[in-house]
């Protein structure tokens, strides 16, 4: 009596939603801080004290009715609360022990929170076992829902919750990436100890909670604080002590379901930012807690914590760091993740097994990736004229997984298993285990990356071969800028920042305010391009102006070319010069170019007529070309119509406008890759350009596509001078030729990127560098493999450097063979699949229409997740939905990619669909995951520390907040950022000291939206948010990030806000719990049609054996 006494005198003192004494909420921006309790009330003798819930507990949570629970009657505002009737005798009161803090207004004592926090009784040491799922409690809350929706995460080894006095470490990394492995458990559901009063008590209270609910409406006041992005599961067997020992043999072990229906869970604070519209779900909606389903911030959180302190060693069997990781690689045979990743590492023994499980077979390749610092450059080694050694067989290279044999004489090829002499130059004796006794001194031999020297016979063929010239020789890269000069382009300022931005990758940049020491001026200095490169410089409009730029001159000469159906070149020296020899004429044309077309009045740019003159002059070098281009071409070789037309979005019809609509641009693409030239695309439309037709040059070529829509200097400048300067600072081969080799019994069955297919076995490309990717589907021939050996695939790139050197990369790596479908999903990588998806689906968009694609990806993911279901947990009632533990994330990651502006439902430009439809063919795994879910924090609570180097020098970065408009609050300030773009979001009620200490104003109207740089200035929350900006970039191997302004109810740009907040309902589709509900309807549904003809079989089959006997 105490106890309840103490508790009624404090909800009239204090009010309803006032926490209890002892437990200090922590304040807005302190979360996480430790807080300070003060001394509970003295208690009669033998009554139990109320213990504060931990601190782990205190985090919102709305009222839950479970069934034989009271229902709790609404509070009133003036603070007074009813008790929940006491239990019968005999039946034990809880005493508070695991109680929940209940969410607090953000002003106490308005809307009081509905019903009370339940405490529950305290934990014995040897508590009753609860059932493993609790299907009844499932069943009776979800009864008149659309269907039961209980979701279970699986992991292995068996995880115990977090809180428990028996709670041990996970046995392996993947398995601690648990979802439900939480430092904060759900409230354990309420027992009482007669079982048969129990169920009597239940019926009757459904029935007055369901009279209750129809008489009764419930007002929920706003949560202050956004709910922290990795909540535990609502579940009340959260607490449950671990289930006994699991049968030996069984792949996975399953867990509790990780959700359940929930009343009103997370209500916002703001309302959804203008956002494009999107879809409900058909039929009843389930509210389920947002919090509960599986997060790729909590994910990526806890994966990130795995390689902190310890380095990932690719030798390993096992699941690789999720692409999102920074972690640390030690090569040891196989290649680094960033090179090549599988979407399964652990390989299906037959393809009954992989299409069984219904996942992809394939792999996604990065052949240039850029390595930390830590992990050293690729390998090179030369050896000389002879060559690297080869396979015999397959002419697959030297790797370190070939076995010696015959003392050292002969080596077995691991891709074909042929035997092969070594050459004498090459020989040495094997150890007492068999392996070589100089292998560790031989990089080849120890390295999964390689480059080798290639030698003459493996330099680029000057014509046909049966013109019998000699090879070409290797020699440093040339390089052609194309400049528009029309009136567009003069009038857009366009011009004048690509003359800026060429200058920079010449001749260095002038250091900044922050750049004092003479190293870092003198690095500002530096140019980008390698050594020995050559460079020309051509403007065309509807002519085409070359440049004699002859070293000793001091302003160059302009030669006009008007005839461009005939183009020819018109300088045989002069035309490509050493940027350091030739600077004062290269300075004045770039500084003179913005006024030398000042007064054009020419509005067409032939596009054609450059590129034309572009493989003129490359044709016998290979090289790189870069166009800056600004209209539609109309005149000349190429030239395009507008073909735009808006009644044709949505229809089945818009697959159309994603074709080229000119066979010219594929045949000049063609030839240029032939020749090893790449082309670049700078495109800066105002009005419709047909990227679609246009984008065909860098997509044959392997060249980049750059999209500037309404070009703004101020607002885009910065961004156009940082992807210049990437074109010659990121590395690049060209003359490239790529091959993909696997073991016995599997084959490459296509490819998906920017490259020429001449044949079924070798990708060409102009250019190749470190952010373009290739995709290839793995399939198998012949019999089953042997599960007592490993699969194994080198990838070799023959390519030419930009310092002139002809080379040979091989990247290789060996996965075991496995005839469990439970270990395929096991190390199953779902940011590979995304990404092998992703690139197969654009692919089709100019056969299927949109619509159709985005039914086939979520198809595959209920193709899936319905496989693991059938296969691994057959068990389990059809009214969960099982998510394996690798494949947790993926109907979150599907239902981002349907609402990406490449094949998302509505009306969407097609000009932009075409850029990101190219963009996805080519985009590494890393950024197409931040692209399609991208990273958000809060800045106006940035702890202390965030954005400052640890004591081990690794910057701290604060925990992301999960992508919705429900996490926000009004006086927030939110950057969201995909790699592309960060938008940082004010709120209407920002702090004015925010925008002080940020841009140096005091009022969001005095803002210049137009600004994408953070100033430099003197305060300590810029210099937090500009180091957290610069690391988002270096994370992108140096990609610049633009900063743009979004002013709550006040600028355009919260759209394009609104749309990134994937988990909202936007975008032409569902929210993310939506989604969800979806796919486990439609899972559920196949499971029901399938027992129901397996039960009519059964039916039939006994019918017909009763006729005949």
């Amino acid at each position: 009596m105490a106890q309840q006494d103490w508790q009624r005198q404090h909800a009239q003192r204090h009010g309803a939603m006032s926490p209890p004494q002892g437990v200090v909420s922590p304040p807005p921006g302190n979360r996480g801080q430790p807080q300070q309790r003060q001394a509970t009330p003295s208690l009669a003798p033998g009554q139990q004290a109320f213990r504060p819930p931990s601190q782990n507990q205190q985090r919102p949570m709305q009222a839950q009715q479970r069934p034989g629970m009271p229902m709790q009657p609404s509070q009133s505002a003036t603070g007074t609360q009813q008790q929940p009737p006491r239990p019968p005798q005999g039946v034990p009161q809880s005493n508070g022990m695991n109680a929940r803090q209940p969410s607090y207004p953000a002003q106490p004592g308005q809307n009081a929170f509905l019903g009370a926090p339940q405490h529950v009784q305290a934990r014995s040491p040897s508590p009753v076992q609860q059932p493993l799922y609790g299907a009844n409690v499932v069943n009776q809350q979800l009864s008149n829902a659309m269907a039961q929706t209980s979701i279970a995460s699986t992991s292995e080894p068996q995880q115990y919750p977090a809180n428990d006095m028996l709670a041990g470490p996970a046995r392996t990394k993947r398995s601690q990436r648990a979802y439900h492995v939480q430092e904060d458990q759900a409230e354990p559901q309420q027992q009482y100890g007669q079982q048969a009063f129990e169920q009597q008590l239940r019926q009757q209270q459904m029935q007055q909670q369901q009279q209750q609910y129809q008489q009764q409406q419930f007002q929920q006041q706003p949560v202050h604080q956004p709910p922290v992005a990795n909540q535990s599961m609502q579940h009340p067997y959260a607490n449950a002590p671990p289930p006994g020992p699991q049968p030996t043999g069984m792949a996975m072990q399953h867990e509790e379901p990780v959700y359940q229906q929930q009343e009103d869970p997370l209500q916002p604070q703001i309302p959804q930012p203008p956002h494009s519209a999107g879809q409900r779900l058909n039929g009843p909606r389930t509210r389920i807690d947002p919090n509960s389903i599986p997060s790729p911030v909590a994910v990526q959180a806890a994966d990130q914590r795995l390689f902190e302190q310890e380095p990932f060693l690719t030798a390993g069997r096992g699941a690789v760091p999720l692409s999102s990781t920074d972690f640390l690689a030690i090569d040891q045979g196989n290649c680094n993740p960033r090179f090549l990743r599988l979407t399964t590492y652990s390989i299906p023994s037959s393809d009954d097994i992989a299409q069984s499980a219904q996942m992809p077979l394939a792999m996604v390749l990065q052949p240039f990736a850029r390595l930390k610092v830590e992990e050293g450059e690729v390998p090179l080694v030369d050896f000389g004229e002879v060559g690297p050694p080869r396979c015999s067989g397959c002419r697959g290279y030297i790797n370190p997984w070939c076995v010696f044999i015959e003392g050292g004489g002969k080596y077995i090829c691991n891709l074909c298993g042929a035997p092969t002499v070594v050459p004498p130059e090459y020989f040495a004796h094997l150890d007492m285990s068999g392996r070589r006794v100089d292998q560790d001194e031989r990089a080849e031999l120890a390295r999964g990356s390689i480059d080798f020297v290639a030698p003459r016979e493996y330099w680029v063929q000057n014509g046909a071969p049966s013109e019998d010239l000699p090879p070409r020789q290797p020699e440093p890269i040339r390089m052609i800028f194309a400049i528009d000069v029309s009136w567009n382009a003069m009038k857009t300022g366009m011009v004048r920042e690509v003359a800026e931005a060429l200058k920079m990758m010449f001749y260095g940049r002038a250091a900044e305010d922050g750049e004092v020491t003479a190293d870092q001026q003198q690095a500002a200095a530096q140019t980008s391009l390698a050594p020995g490169t050559r460079i020309a410089i051509m403007t065309f409009d509807r002519a085409v102006q070359f440049y004699n730029l002859l070293e000793g001159l001091e302003q160059p000469q302009m030669l006009v070319v008007p005839d461009i159906d005939d183009i020819f070149m018109p300088l045989n020296q002069g035309f490509f010069v050493d940027p350091e020899a030739s600077r004062p004429a290269i300075t004045a044309l770039l500084d003179s170019l913005p006024d030398l077309f000042a007064q054009t009045a020419t509005v067409e740019a032939a596009i054609g007529a450059p590129i034309q003159a572009s493989l003129h002059a490359l044709k016998s070098f290979g090289g790189q070309v870069t166009l800056f281009q600004t209209i539609l071409p109309t005149v000349g070789p190429g030239a395009l119509k507008t073909r735009e037309d808006q009644k044709l979005y949505g229809t089945d019809k818009e697959k159309a406008l994603f074709s080229p609509q000119d066979p010219w641009y594929r045949q000049i693409g063609e030839e240029c890759a032939d020749c090893g030239i790449g082309i670049n695309l700078f495109l800066f439309p105002s009005q419709y350009i047909d990227v679609a037709t246009l984008s065909v040059l860098p997509g044959l070529t392997g060249g980049d596509l750059q999209f500037f829509t309404r070009f703004d200097p101020v607002r885009d400048g910065p961004r156009l001078r940082a992807q210049v300067l990437r074109i010659a600072q990121r590395e690049t081969g060209y003359s490239v030729t790529m091959r993909i080799r696997c073991s016995n019994g599997l084959r490459v069955a296509n490819h998906h990127g920017n490259f020429f297919q001449r044949n079924v076995t070798d990708l060409e490309f102009g250019c190749l560098d470190a952010d373009k990717t290739i995709s290839a589907l793995i399939q198998h021939e012949g019999g089953r493999l042997d599960e007592s050996k490993d699969a194994h695939f080198q990838c070799a790139v023959l390519y030419t450097s930009a310092t002139g050197q002809r080379r040979v990369r091989c990247h290789n790596l060996s996965v075991p063979i496995t005839s469990l479908l439970a270990n395929v999903f096991r190390y199953a990588d779902v940011d590979t699949t995304l990404a092998y998806v992703a690139k197969e689906c654009v692919f089709n968009a100019a056969t299927k229409a949109l619509r159709d694609i985005r039914e086939q990806l979520t198809d595959t993911c209920v193709k899936i997740l319905l496989a693991y279901r059938k296969h691994c947990a057959s068990s389990t009632s059809p009214g969960q939905l099982i998510l394996p533990e690798s494949f947790k994330l993926l109907p979150v990651y599907t239902m981002a990619l349907t609402k990406s502006k490449a094949i998302k439902g509505g009306a969407v430009i097609s000009d932009v669909r075409a850029y990101y439809m190219r963009m996805l063919r080519s985009i590494g795994v890393t950024n197409l995951v931040e692209l399609l879910y991208p990273r958000m924090l809060s800045i106006h609570d940035l702890p202390a520390d965030a954005g400052f180097p640890d004591e081990s020098g690794k910057l701290v970065v604060p925990e992301l907040i999960r992508t919705s408009y429900a996490r926000l609050v009004p006086h927030g300030a939110y950057i969201i950022e995909n790699g592309e773009v960060a938008i940082l979001w004010l709120g209407h009620a920002v702090s004015p000291q925010i925008l002080t200490d940020l841009y140096g104003v005091e009022s969001l109207e005095d803002l210049d939206i137009r600004m994408s740089v953070l100033p430099r200035l003197p305060t300590r929350l810029s210099e937090q948010v500009r180091n957290l900006i610069k690391h988002a970039e270096a994370r992108r191997q140096g990609m610049h990030l633009p900063v743009l302004i979004a002013r709550q109810n006040m600028d355009g740009l919260e759209m394009e806000f609104g749309n990134m907040l994937v988990e909202d309902q936007n975008n032409d589709a569902m929210s993310y719990v939506d989604y969800l509900c979806q796919v486990h309807k439609n899972i559920q549904g196949i499971l029901v049609g399938a027992a129901k003809a397996s039960a009519a079989n059964d039916d039939s089959a006994a019918s017909l054996w009763k006729s005949l006997y």
